[in-house]
């Protein structure tokens, strides 16, 4: 599978135009993020799934924080529905300092997307569900037929990739570089060792910030803030993973804080965008992709795609048909 994400950032109707352009390119699927003080992640999916015939449409991903796990099983299975069942379920626990800003606690979240979607696979195969965990139901169901839905994991560290390989059809793992999926494949490994035979193959999508332009410069640049965003938020282990230097991504993080998000880029040294982003001219794009696929699976080109968005889906498909994805 090669997928892109489009951000909610952007009208309903630019990203249904966008969607239907990923279609003609060739792209598998489409998914769309989710930030609360975005446009909403299902209502742009809606519009897309109707404007399109074959992409696989989802959230990438959707966190069972904000949303009652139940209530965001009958999205995920109406979002079924109105594609005619092209729907996929993104689910992973959402970024930590996001759900502060509402109040939420991001307390087990492990168990919580775990018990997320068994109790939606469970509703979607017509069961009434009684649940007590990390979040309660009580009698729930939902009133019409639903069926499969393939889910995948949003993960980034070695326990959630475990839990993906040996319980999910997925994971969409947080990673642009070879040295971060290798990684990835050996902690799916461990899952898939415990995986059930009946539950099918493994997909590990390696879940890839990218920019392109034919200007490979203007590429790199237009990844400097998204990058920002992900040097801040990486644990000491991607960081010391890739011999960047954790004080100045303290640096980046403190910008970030403080809403200064042009310095935050800015103190976001070259080291860093080769580490967490696929950033360059659409040779460039598809030479790293294809470093990417000796570890993984699929790939999802994520935002910010370029400095251009008219122009990059179009780039990005030139570049995935020279892949292996092809």
């Amino acid at each position: 599978m090669y997928a892109i994400e489009l951000t909610p950032e952007h009208p309903v109707e630019t990203l249904t135009e966008l969607a239907v352009e990923a279609e003609a390119e060739g792209f598998d699927a489409v998914l769309a993020s989710h930030h609360y003080n975005n446009r909403d992640q299902f209502m742009a999916l809606s519009s897309m799934a109707q404007a399109t015939d074959e992409l696989l449409v989802g959230p990438g991903i959707a966190n069972p924080y904000e949303t009652h796990p139940v209530t965001l099983a009958s999205r995920v299975a109406t979002l079924s529905e109105v594609s005619g069942g092209r729907a996929l379920f993104g689910v992973g626990p959402g970024d930590e300092a996001t759900l502060s800003n509402l109040g939420f606690d991001h307390d087990r979240p492990l168990r919580r997307v775990l018990e997320t979607f068994k109790v939606a696979q469970r509703l979607w195969d017509g069961e009434r569900v009684d649940h007590d965990g990390t979040f309660q139901a009580r009698d729930a169901g939902l009133n019409y037929d639903v069926g499969e839905i393939p889910v995948y994991v949003g993960a980034q560290g070695p326990h959630m990739t475990r839990m993906a390989a040996k319980h999910a059809d997925g994971a969409l793992y947080n990673g642009a570089h070879p040295r971060d999926l290798e990684w990835a494949s050996e902690q799916a490994a461990k899952g898939e060792a415990d995986r059930p035979d009946a539950r099918g193959e493994f997909d590990l999508a390696a879940y890839a910030s990218v920019s392109v332009a034919e200007d490979g410069a203007a590429a790199r640049e237009a990844a400097r803030i998204p990058v920002a965003f992900i040097a801040a938020g990486s644990p000491p282990p991607v960081l010391d993973r890739h011999d960047l230097d954790a004080e100045r991504a303290r640096e980046v993080g403190d910008a970030i804080a403080a809403g200064e998000f042009r310095a935050a880029g800015d103190a976001v040294s070259e080291a860093m965008i080769d580490a967490f982003c696929i950033a360059g001219t659409p040779e460039t794009v598809a030479e790293r992709t294809d470093a990417l696929l000796d570890y993984a699976d699929s790939v999802v080109f994520a935002s910010p795609l370029g400095p251009e968005l008219e122009t990059a889906i179009s780039l990005l498909g030139s570049a995935a048909r020279s892949t292996r994805l092809a």
